[in-house]
């Protein structure tokens, strides 16, 4: 598992340019939404990973009001022989994990092509199946949530000042440029548009 891939190799800034998984994560969420943690997701070959277990990527539960997205990309073909994901369906909103058997027989597991993606609540109960291959399985997964909660990583500090002058909006949205926190009067006391934390967010 790569945490923060961008910072390895900036193609992978592209990715929070792209105007149709904004399109989705804004219509989930709303249009301030931020990014709270991104990894690659590689399935070994003849075994699993960290996601080879029954769990969700949110711990709160709020009913009707989701706070975390996940938003997976394939890299390669997904199919049930290289641990295709399993989900839950319309497991959001409860606290107790299904049990093995409730969950392997309910579970639904969509079959992405290599460059299709695939998003959901995440509270939902999922988990990663086991490669019978000889290949690795690789993806990109994120974790998107509200503009007002904290992200995994302080992502303007960890990718630096040089990114405001080369990515658009939508980017410096997504990866949390838009809501800092000022770090002293200095920085509270400037004029509205100079403001790290902007308008709007709710």
């Amino acid at each position: 598992m790569v945490h923060n891939p961008m910072v390895h190799d900036p193609v992978f800034l592209e990715i929070f340019s792209n105007d149709r998984i904004n399109g989705f994560l804004e219509a989930a969420l709303d249009e301030h939404c931020i990014l709270y943690a991104c990894t690659s997701s590689s399935m070994p070959p003849h075994g699993t990973n960290y996601s080879g277990r029954i769990h969700v990527d949110c711990p709160r539960v709020i009913p009707g009001y989701p706070t975390n997205i996940g938003f997976l990309i394939a890299f390669d073909d997904f199919t049930r022989e290289n641990g295709a994901t399993y989900f839950l369906p319309r497991s959001f909103e409860r606290t107790d994990p299904p049990d093995d058997a409730e969950f392997f027989d309910n579970a639904a597991r969509p079959l992405p092509r290599a460059g299709d993606a695939i998003l959901f609540n995440a509270r939902t109960w999922h988990m990663g199946g086991q490669n019978k291959t000889d290949r690795y399985r690789h993806a990109f997964t994120m974790n998107v949530c509200r503009s007002y909660m904290r992200q995994r990583f302080d992502y303007p500090r960890l990718l630096g000042e040089g990114l405001l002058e080369t990515l658009d909006e939508r980017a410096l949205k997504r990866l949390g440029y838009r809501v800092r926190v000022p770090v002293d009067l200095d920085e509270y006391y400037v004029p509205p548009e100079q403001r790290l934390y902007l308008g709007g967010q709710g």
